[in-house]
């Protein structure tokens, strides 16, 4: 069930694929994971669906969401309002990320050695196929409000008080 009262989430990143050593990538209806770091296809939007970990993802240059067919396999869509677009974010123990179909209870997204995607009927959570870890898109910045730059340290001074200027003032020698 859509949750129309929470507030969206948006974020911007790139999915690695385990397998094939490549990044995701969404050009037009196909959806292939032969990116490179920084591929203009591969940078991903990603808006949370519901309060939790129910997601749709849309590739950035191509306004089309990766979607699932009833034949499990990846799809390039572009309305992603149906219930084929949606993905559960699961966080394995190996902190890998699986997205499993939310139509499709057990269908996960998986793509081959090559990058092609794998028929999703026949991929598992614990398959290295279906690994995922999420990487900052190249030239963003790593914090949270990348907009405002970073500033450097600055000690702030203030007037010294009794305390440290009796600390201050030099021991007579005995």
């Amino acid at each position: 069930m859509t949750d129309q009262l929470s507030r969206r989430q948006i974020r911007e990143y790139q999915l690695y694929s385990r397998t094939s050593g490549k990044h995701v990538q969404v050009t037009g209806r196909r959806i292939s994971a032969t990116a490179e770091d920084g591929n203009k296809f591969a940078k991903l939007i990603v808006e949370t669906d519901t309060f939790g970990s129910r997601v749709r993802i849309k590739g950035a240059e191509s306004e089309k969401y990766i979607c699932m067919n009833k034949r499990g396999k990846l799809i390039g869509k572009p309305s992603g309002k149906s219930k084929d677009c949606v993905f559960t974010e699961i966080v394995l123990e190996n902190n890998y990320t699986a997205f499993q179909n939310a139509r499709h209870e057990g269908w996960f997204m998986a793509f081959t050695r090559q990058g092609r995607p794998r028929q999703a009927s026949r991929s598992r959570q614990n398959q290295r196929e279906a690994h995922f870890i999420k990487r900052l898109y190249q030239g963003q910045l790593s914090f949270p409000n990348h907009a405002d730059k970073q500033k450097q340290f600055e000690f702030v001074g203030s007037a010294p008080t009794r305390r440290t200027k009796r600390t201050r003032r030099p021991q007579p020698l005995t």
